[in-house]
C-alpha cells in the first residue's frame, strides 16, 4: 500500500507511520492471507505479520477474493506461531504412529495421533539427526491446524512450507488430489500444451531429465521441479498444476495442463522405456 501511494504521488517527500505495537504483538489480532493451489483454497494466519512476509513463493497463488468470501471457501486454515514448541504436558495423550527418517540428508517427520483419534501432532526436523524445529497440530480432518515454531529456529520458511505441504496433502487426498514428488515439463503436442511428469527418488535425475527437455524442445517449459499437484477433475480428466513448493529450483508457476504421461525414472547404463502394468503403476504412485 505504501509503495502504491508513493508511486502515485511522487511529490511526497516523507511519510509518517503510526503503528499500534500492542496489536502487533497481540495473539488476538492476526494477519491473514488466502491462497489457491490446484483450485483448492486455503488460508494462513499469524499474529506476527512478518512471518507471512517470508512466504514469497506463495505470491503467485494469492487469492484475489475478499477475506470474508474466501474464508467460507477455504478447505483448511493454518495459524503460525513463532513462540516456541509445545510444552511436555501439551504433548501428552498422543501415540507415535510413524517416523520418516530414511535419508540422513532429508527432514525427519514424526506422526502422532491422540488417544481419542481426534487430533494429529506432527513433529519435524530439518535433518534426520537434527533437533525438532517445529510442531504441527491439527484436527482429525486437517481443516484447522496450528504451527508451533521453535524460538531458536534458523529456517522458519522451511517450517511453514512443510506444515502447509502436509496440511494440503492430507486435506486434499479425499478430493481426488495428489501431491506428487516429480518434475513437470509442459510441451505442445498437436497444438495443445500437455504435461509430462518425471518421477523418481531423490538424486535419480528428475530435474536433469526435465532440463534436457527444455534444451531439446523450444516449446517446452517447466511447470514445477519437485512438488506438483495432480488432480482428477469431475469429468474424469487428469490435470497437473504448479505449486508453491518446488524444491531447490524456484519455479512457482500458477498454471496447469492436461496430463499426457507419467514417467518413472531410474538410472541405468542404457536407455529404454516401457509401459508399466496397472498394478505396477498404482503401486509406484
Amino acid at each position: 500500500v505504501l509503495d502504491k501511494i508513493l508511486t502515485e504521488h511522487p511529490e511526497i517527500e516523507f511519510v509518517q507511520l503510526q503503528i499500534n505495537y500492542d496489536d502487533w504483538n497481540s495473539k488476538r489480532v492476526r494477519a491473514r492471507a488466502n491462497y489457491e493451489v490446484a483450485e483448492h483454497r486455503f488460508s494462513v494466519e499469524s499474529s506476527q505479520p512478518d512471518l507471512l512476509c517470508m512466504m514469497t513463493n506463495y505470491e503467485p497463488f494469492k487469492s484475489a477474493s475478499s477475506v470474508d468470501e474466501n474464508a467460507l471457501k477455504s478447505i483448511f486454515n493454518l495459524v503460525i506461531n513463532h513462540v516456541g514448541l509445545l510444552s511436555a504436558s501439551e504433548k501428552q495423550g498422543y501415540n507415535l504412529l510413524f517416523v520418516d527418517n530414511a535419508e540422513k540428508d532429508m527432514p525427519r517427520i514424526e506422526v502422532y495421533q491422540s488417544l481419542d483419534l481426534d487430533q494429529w501432532l506432527i513433529r519435524i526436523s530439518v535433518l534426520a539427526d537434527s533437533p525438532i524445529c517445529c510442531e504441527l497440530t491439527s484436527d482429525s480432518k486437517f481443516t484447522n491446524g496450528v504451527l508451533h515454531i521453535a524460538s531458536d529456529c534458523q529456517d522458519i520458511r522451511f517450517c511453514i512450507d512443510n506444515a502447509l505441504m502436509l496440511m494440503y496433502a492430507f486435506r486434499t487426498a479425499p478430493l481426488m488430489t495428489l501431491e506428487m514428488h516429480a518434475a513437470v515439463v509442459v510441451k505442445k503436442v498437436e497444438l495443445q500444451e500437455l504435461g509430462f511428469l518425471f518421477l523418481g527418488h531423490s538424486g535419480t535425475g528428475k530435474s536433469t531429465h526435465a532440463r534436457q527437455w527444455l534444451k531439446v524442445f523450444d516449446d517446452a517449459w517447466l511447470l514445477n521441479d519437485d512438488n506438483p499437484i495432480l488432480r482428477v477433475m469431475e469429468d474424469g480428466a487428469v490435470r497437473v498444476y504448479g505449486s508453491p513448493w518446488s524444491g531447490k529450483t524456484p519455479c512457482y508457476v500458477n498454471s496447469h495442463a492436461p496430463v499426457a504421461g507419467i514417467v518413472k525414472l531410474s538410472q541405468a547404463p542404457h536407455n529404454t522405456i516401457h509401459a508399466l502394468s496397472l498394478p505396477q503403476a498404482y503401486a509406484y504412485m
